[in-house]
């Protein structure tokens, strides 16, 4: 019996037969031999079938087979530098389980509309499954990270009450007999798991509304919210450049086959060490408006042109602080020295990424945020439980949020994150 193994193993058996289970990636012929790409999920390894090493039924089976045709292969694992991944198999049997004809997605180009209907396929190409492996180890590493830090992970609820930000980005569901909301950011809820546990994270799934259509918008993705009680902007400003700069390393060190799978520049990552260039919105403002392509306002939020254009001034991610008050969510606290912004800071990927994380340092007083709630517009009864975490044993505190689909999408060079998630849900797509 041949030992069953995956081709990210097969370094740890050269000069053994082993068994490999997986699926047709490609093929070609040449007289008495066949050419088997084979892939298995761990990656793809090339299948050498001469004719004489196989029954003569199973080498004409083998020259039917067609793209993603189900098969086991058993063989000798020999080192060639000239295949792909350094390794290939000499062929000695193969069990067919499903011979395939008429896949529908070929090697030749596809429209990105036809491929994302087919997304429960194309997720077996190269490109999508190195995605999807360099999501997993980004995922790993953010966990991993924070547990070195002895922060507690806590699950926030899918089901809400009431908003984090107002409820015109919300999904707005049926909750028995009453109307209920998914969840739009954990954050909230996290601010109680800290009051109680100190350092929490919590890292889900989250929903937004919004209308939008741009590369960097899904309105189904996760995200990563750390948040501290004793807690200032500028913890949370050093947390995410640790962070990042943890992932990032992680990421080079355990995925460089996917990052060339991707043709990804590792050059471009391994200039992500601190510290990262700072600014505040109103040098950025001047910036801005000094640029000949911006077309910013002054006072207003950055738009995706707005942070491309900052971000491309710079080969690491950069922090933008003090935003104006009115353009940030009322749980931000005031800036001391200026009671016209708030101490938020506010992450921008390098290469035209955009906002990465979104944080801030929370108003602890209960007063101040009561005047804020009312502000908003928004009903006081929802937040009475939120309330609370003021009224007994108030701290300062903060956090921030990571959307993982745009930051994968940066590490992994990526142009659309609906790439960066198995199953993208867009304002125009809800299927498969």
């Amino acid at each position: 019996m041949s030992t069953v193994t995956t081709i990210k193993r097969l370094g740890e058996h050269v000069g053994q037969t082993v068994t490999l289970r997986g699926w047709l990636y490609n093929k070609s012929s040449k007289g008495k031999l066949h050419f088997l790409q084979v892939r298995d999920g761990s990656g793809i390894v090339q299948c050498v079938v001469f004719q004489k090493n196989v029954p003569a039924e199973v080498f004409e089976a083998v020259s039917h087979l067609g793209q993603e045709s189900s098969l086991s292969v058993t063989g000798e694992v020999k080192a060639d530098e000239r295949a792909p991944g350094g390794y290939e198999l000499g062929v000695s049997a193969i069990e067919i389980h499903q011979s395939v004809d008429g896949y529908p997605i070929t090697p030749k180009e596809h429209g990105v509309d036809f491929l994302l209907s087919q997304r429960h396929l194309w997720l077996r190409s190269k490109k999508q499954s190195a995605i999807m492996r360099v999501r997993d180890r980004v995922a790993y590493a953010l966990r991993t990270f924070f547990h070195e830090r002895d922060f507690v992970c806590m699950d926030s609820p899918m089901f809400t009450p009431n908003a984090c930000e107002g409820t015109s980005e919300l999904f707005e569901v049926p909750y028995f007999e009453r109307k209920a909301y998914l969840t739009q950011s954990g954050q909230l809820y996290a601010e109680a798991s800290a009051m109680a546990l100190g350092k929490v994270y919590t890292f889900g799934p989250t929903f937004r509304a919004e209308k939008s259509k741009t590369r960097r918008h899904l309105t189904e993705f996760w995200m990563l919210e750390p948040e501290m009680a004793f807690a200032t902007l500028d913890d949370v400003c050093q947390l995410a450049e640790d962070m990042i700069c943890y992932v990032v390393r992680d990421v080079l060190s355990n995925c460089r086959r996917e990052l060339e799978d991707l043709e990804r520049d590792p050059a471009k990552l391994e200039c992500i060490v601190p510290p990262f260039p700072r600014l505040t919105y109103a040098e950025a403002s001047e910036i801005l408006l000094a640029h000949p392509d911006s077309e910013f306002v002054a006072g207003d939020d950055f738009g995706a042109p707005d942070e491309t254009i900052l971000s491309e001034m710079h080969d690491r991610p950069v922090m933008v602080t003090h935003y104006p008050k009115d353009v940030k969510a009322f749980y931000m606290k005031r800036d001391p020295a200026d009671d016209s912004k708030v101490l938020c800071v506010d992450v921008l990927g390098p290469e035209g990424v955009g906002e990465i994380i979104g944080g801030s340092q929370r108003e602890e007083d209960i007063e101040v945020l009561e005047g804020r709630i009312r502000h908003h517009g928004l009903p006081m009864e929802a937040f009475e439980w939120y309330l609370d975490l003021r009224r007994y044993g108030s701290v300062p505190h903060a956090g921030f949020g990571l959307g993982l689909e745009r930051f994968v999408g940066w590490i992994a060079g990526v142009e659309h994150i609906r790439e960066c998630i198995p199953f993208p849900r867009t304002i125009q797509r809800l299927e498969p």
